[in-house]
């Protein structure tokens, strides 16, 4: 793991309508970590994630990625990361192939790759077959699993997921497990939101669980199964419920 952060979040804070949502947060991520944004509805992690992708202004506080500030500066990290977001921001009009073309048309890859690219996502995704039927014929799972195909066509060096279990039958989400385990060896740094407890210790590297806008825990997954996990999540989120 390189020594600096590639991830800093400093006094982070984020009102709706005078309605804390994060509250002076700090968090430092460094590159090739796999982290799992915890809480309960409302705890801030959407929030966080939409801000460190560029999408939405903070209150208050720094955000930086590589040494670049955001949201000012977004435009020098975009094309370093890819996001799975509740929208699948894809075109039901189009094909599943047809829309990796754009997505990758937007990114600037050569022509040359793109082709090889597409193919060897979908087949990743288990959309191989259905590449070129339109994305309006799509199950509610296999839309998601098409998102992820272009969260991933440029190739990025950090991964930002938004519940991204959401739609998948068991046998998709195991499709994604294998994706962002396959992501994580490669070496990218991946931040992502899920209720999803009891896949946690076997896929990411560290736990960061938010309580009322402010980091409740923060810990590595080394010797933590689902049950333990299950335990302190329950521990932490209960008593930022009683303050």
């Amino acid at each position: 793991m390189n020594a600096a952060p590639l991830i800093e979040v400093t006094g982070l804070v984020k009102a709706f309508d005078l309605l804390p949502i994060l509250r002076k947060l700090d968090l430092t991520i460094y590159r090739g970590e796999f982290v799992a944004l915890l809480g309960a509805n409302g705890a801030g992690k959407s929030t966080l994630l939409r801000m460190l992708a560029g999408m939405s202004k903070p209150s208050a506080g720094v955000i930086k990625v590589g040494g670049w500030e955001l949201p000012g500066e977004a435009h020098a990290v975009r094309s370093q990361i890819g996001v799975v977001s509740h929208k699948a921001l894809v075109y039901e009009a189009l094909s599943a192939r047809e829309n990796l073309r754009f997505f990758g048309q937007l990114y600037n890859l050569a022509p040359t790759a793109l082709d090889g690219r597409i193919d060897d996502l979908l087949g990743q995704v288990g959309l191989g077959k259905r590449g070129d039927d339109l994305v309006r014929t799509y199950s509610r799972g296999m839309l998601q699993r098409l998102t992820i195909a272009r969260a991933l066509i440029h190739n990025p060096d950090i991964l930002l997921l938004d519940e991204p279990y959401t739609g998948l039958d068991v046998d998709a989400a195991g499709v994604l497990d294998e994706l962002l385990r396959n992501a994580h060896r490669e070496g990218r740094t991946i931040v992502m939101t899920t209720h999803d407890l009891a896949r946690v210790p076997g896929l990411v590297s560290r736990v960061v669980i938010l309580a009322r806008g402010v980091i409740g825990l923060d810990t590595p997954t080394i010797g933590m199964d689902s049950v333990r996990l299950s335990q302190i999540y329950t521990e932490v989120t209960s008593m930022a419920s009683a303050r």
